[in-house]
């Protein structure tokens, strides 16, 4: 279907959302994707590393094994949203 595309509809394309949403927006609005989009593959890796943690490699040295605290990573450039996770500790005295 897009590459069924003229070159005049592309065109045309372009400009009704550049009409639609003003040359000033649409650069806010690709680094707000390109933010969210490094922000979701980095969460993925994370699950995936988390999985591969979590899967029982060995039954020795699993107790001696201390898990390095979690953080939520930011994207890069963006230090304001990178914060600690809090764990709820579940070990009773």
């Amino acid at each position: 279907m897009i590459g069924n595309l003229k070159p005049l509809e592309i065109v045309l394309i372009i400009v009704v959302i550049l009409l639609l949403f003003g040359a000033k927006k649409l650069p806010e609005m690709a680094r707000s994707l390109g933010k969210s989009a490094r922000i979701l593959k980095s969460e993925a890796k994370a699950m995936k590393k988390d999985d591969a943690e979590s899967a029982p490699a060995s039954t020795t040295d699993q107790a001696a094994q201390q898990p390095a605290p979690r953080t939520i990573q930011a994207a890069p450039g963006d230090v304001s949203s990178a914060r600690p996770v809090a764990e709820q500790n579940t070990t009773k005295s």
